[in-house]
């Protein structure tokens, strides 16, 4: 078989597409799609149907552009249903040295009672927390200590089993194979942060659609990841029912903060929206006072419940101490300082929005996927060729 010359990605998202062919020897030569697209990835109302036309349509351009023929990608997504999970497992040794074995043992336990407690759920990243051996912390594998006890923290992030299947069936339809896939808010903070190396407590807040993602971490090193069930669109919604205008009117007005208007005192006229946002109201300057307490109010929820999230973790109980960076595309109406969070009344140390392009989300990927993350465990195929995407054994980056 014929070497690619290209790893090609693709991140699916609820209101976009986007696909990367990364060539493997020519870091100049890459190619870049995006399509604005509706997909649903929730369980029981999943819908395709948009993305199937979208995503044969990019296969045939980037196989146009590389003159290559396409059997495998890489898919990065996020789901309002992911799941994260903590689990502690330990092991005695009683004077014994700690082997690769004994570790791989206790991840392969820990995974197996994931499984057996959530048959529903596709383990997608397990993510070493930390080490512990007779009471002391270790950041690496603690290969050949002699020790009593040594335990392991692992973070699964799962998602719901019907996604998965789904989304293998929509790439089969072309003949595409998912080599694998990654949880897009877990992966882009990891390779975020290192533009934020000298914030030893930093934390993502990926603002999507119809969720929001917490990522964690603490010496640069991942501590716990969460969902919230609230996102972006749901500001729409709320516009929409309290206004009385259709989900496009609403979704206009939301937008329209991302292209430099601002609801600023002296940005208060006629020109800010035009006529058809707001063609199903008379009263102009109520709608647009009311649109501004609306989004204000989501947003401060937003941002308030994923400090109660971050307030959990025992190594963020000095708030004052932290970063928090502001991601996903529910953020932009964040950006060029339409709304002024650092107003808002948030005990942080600071509050940053991070511009985001379909290079740096894509690139996430492919970082991640050469291996250069020594907290997780890699799953990979026991042969080239498997009948089941999740038939997987074990390896550690070293």
């Amino acid at each position: 078989m014929t070497e690619k010359n290209f790893h090609i990605f693709f991140d699916l998202g609820s209101s976009k597409i986007r696909a990367t062919a990364f060539n493997k020897n020519d870091k100049d030569q890459n190619y870049f799609i995006e399509r604005d697209c509706f997909s649903s990835l929730k369980s029981g109302q999943i819908n395709l149907i948009e993305a199937e036309k979208k995503i044969e349509d990019i296969i045939f351009e980037l196989e146009k552009k590389t003159d290559e023929y396409i059997d495998s990608i890489s898919l990065m997504l996020d789901a309002q249903e992911a799941l994260s999970i903590n689990l502690s497992l330990s092991k005695k040794k009683d004077g014994e040295k700690i082997s690769t074995e004994d570790i791989q043992y206790l991840v392969q336990d820990a995974k197996q009672q994931i499984l057996k407690f959530n048959p529903e759920k596709n383990i997608i990243h397990i993510i070493v927390k930390n080490y512990k051996v007779d009471d002391k912390d270790y950041n690496y594998l603690p290969v050949g200590t002699s020790c009593n006890l040594f335990s392991i923290d692992i973070i699964f992030i799962c998602f719901p089993k019907p996604i998965i299947k789904n989304l293998e069936n929509l790439f089969y339809k072309f003949q595409l194979t998912i080599n694998r896939i990654f949880c897009s808010s877990y992966t882009k903070s990891l390779n975020y942060k290192e533009q934020f190396t000298k914030s030893e407590k930093i934390s993502f807040i990926d603002i999507g659609y119809e969720k929001t993602s917490i990522a964690i971490y603490y010496k640069n090193k991942l501590n716990s990841f969460n969902v919230l069930p609230v996102g972006g669109n749901h500001i729409t919604k709320d516009i929409s029912k309290i206004l009385s205008l259709s989900n496009e009117e609403s979704e206009d007005i939301k937008r329209s903060l991302n292209k430099n208007i601002s609801f600023n005192e002296d940005n208060k006229s006629s020109k800010i929206f035009k006529d058809d946002f707001l063609s199903q109201t008379k009263h102009k300057k109520e709608t647009l006072e009311l649109a501004q307490k609306i989004i204000f109010a989501r947003i401060d929820e937003i941002l308030n419940l994923g400090l109660d999230v971050i307030k959990l973790n025992e190594n963020f109980a000095d708030v004052n101490k932290f970063k928090i960076v502001l991601i996903g595309d529910g953020s932009k109406i964040l950006d060029n300082n339409s709304i002024y969070v650092n107003e808002m009344e948030f005990d942080v140390e600071e509050i940053v929005f991070f511009p985001e392009t379909i290079i740096t989300i894509c690139e996430s990927g492919l970082t991640l996927s050469k291996g250069n993350n020594k907290q997780e465990v890699v799953m990979v195929p026991k042969k080239k060729k498997t009948n089941g995407f999740f038939e997987r054994l074990f390896h550690f980056f070293k």
